[in-house]
């Protein structure tokens, strides 16, 4: 039976996912392990976690060898457990023996400097480091309204609406489901909150898109690819995530709310509707083959996509590591569907690799 390790920072993330999936794994051949990359031995590459007992459907404490396909669903944040973790995942992926379900993508502005070359480019709001805070204060003296992002943010953390209003400053955010506004009355106090910020972390500027409906909600449209058994990108749908009245997100950690797709683009005109199918399927058609073409492969990815209020339509976010929650709402009948995905993506992964090996040494007996 192939050993499927799952990895997350910590043993209770995402539990009712995990375990729906596990509660899967023997039908499909599968024994799935939890744990933690801090949990592993250097000396014995032994792993102490958590293996799926089929038969009880629990998870039972065990020490066992490193998986050999993982399924990463570690979300790191500036902590230290997250500092400590990210190198062993690193070194993992870097092993031969060792396969990974997908292999994640780099920054957000490492992936908009990757994608600004290709097809997808009148689609990505532009983005810029703020290695000063100067930089944002030209944007604004220019009557420009402007959004701050975490370079490794996610979630929606840590995002910032700035814009001028005569001599003053008006910073928006989100946090815990609650819209917070401060005002900074001169250029120095802005300024001096900016260079706290950044020199904190890095952060990037993109201006600022008018992505919200008649309700003054923001809101966009979350679209989930994966792979199929047969290592083919699919479709598995799309829905749409609405924010609060006057606010900056619609992530559902900020408190957004859930709508069907077809029940949002049934509520505008036809040839509009029409012109935003296309755009997305040609949006989705492509982002897949570019991706893997600069980074290594993908299992699933999380696109968010915003249509501003003069039409255009900007790719906002794309996450190698995405929730189900959109779907899961929206498609309830893909429920199975989803929790089995990762296991059999992970067979045909096992069997791809066997046959790559049997080749290899057909070959080399051959000679």
């Amino acid at each position: 039976m192939l050993a499927l390790g799952i990895m997350s920072l910590h043993l209770d993330s995402e539990a009712t996912y995990i375990t729906e999936m596990a509660k899967h794994s023997h039908s499909c051949g599968v024994e799935c392990f939890r744990f933690v990359p801090s949990q592993i031995n250097p000396h014995t590459l032994q792993v102490s976690g958590l293996r799926f007992d089929s038969e009880t459907e629990n998870w039972r404490k065990d020490t066992f060898t490193i998986p050999s396909i993982l399924y990463d669903r570690c979300f790191y944040g500036e902590d230290e457990h997250s500092k400590k973790c990210l190198p062993i995942v690193s070194w993992l992926k870097n092993r031969k023996d060792i396969h990974f379900l997908g292999y994640g993508l780099p920054n957000k502005l490492d992936l908009y400097e990757s994608l600004k070359t290709t097809e997808l480019s009148p689609y990505l709001p532009h983005s810029q480091l703020i290695e000063k805070a100067d930089l944002v204060m030209k944007e604004l003296d220019e009557g420009n309204k402007i959004i701050l992002k975490p370079v490794n943010g996610s979630q929606g953390f840590g995002i910032y609406y700035v814009k001028k209003s005569n001599k003053s400053f008006h910073v928006k955010t989100e946090k815990q489901r609650k819209i917070i506004s401060r005002i900074f009355p001169t250029e120095s106090k802005l300024l001096q909150w900016l260079q706290l910020l950044i020199k904190k972390y890095n952060y990037l500027l993109q201006p600022y898109l008018e992505l919200s409906n008649e309700d003054h909600q923001p809101f966009d449209i979350r679209i989930l690819l994966q792979k199929n058994e047969h290592g083919i990108w699919k479709e598995l749908g799309r829905g749409i995530r609405i924010g609060n009245t006057g606010g900056i997100l619609s992530n559902l950690s900020a408190g957004g709310t859930i709508e069907t797709f077809s029940n949002w683009i049934t509520s505008i005109p036809k040839n509009k509707a029409d012109y935003i199918r296309s755009e997305l399927d040609y949006i989705i058609s492509a982002l897949p083959r570019l991706l893997e073409d600069q980074f290594p492969p993908l299992f699933e990815i999380g696109v968010d996509i915003g249509i501003a209020k003069n039409g255009s339509i900007w790719i906002l976010d794309i996450n190698s590591k995405p929730g189900r929650k959109v779907l899961l709402y929206t498609f309830p009948e893909l429920k199975e569907q989803l929790f089995k995905a990762p296991l059999l993506y992970a067979k045909h992964l096992s069997e791809t690799d066997h046959q790559e090996r049997k080749d290899f040494y057909a070959k080399t007996l051959s000679h």
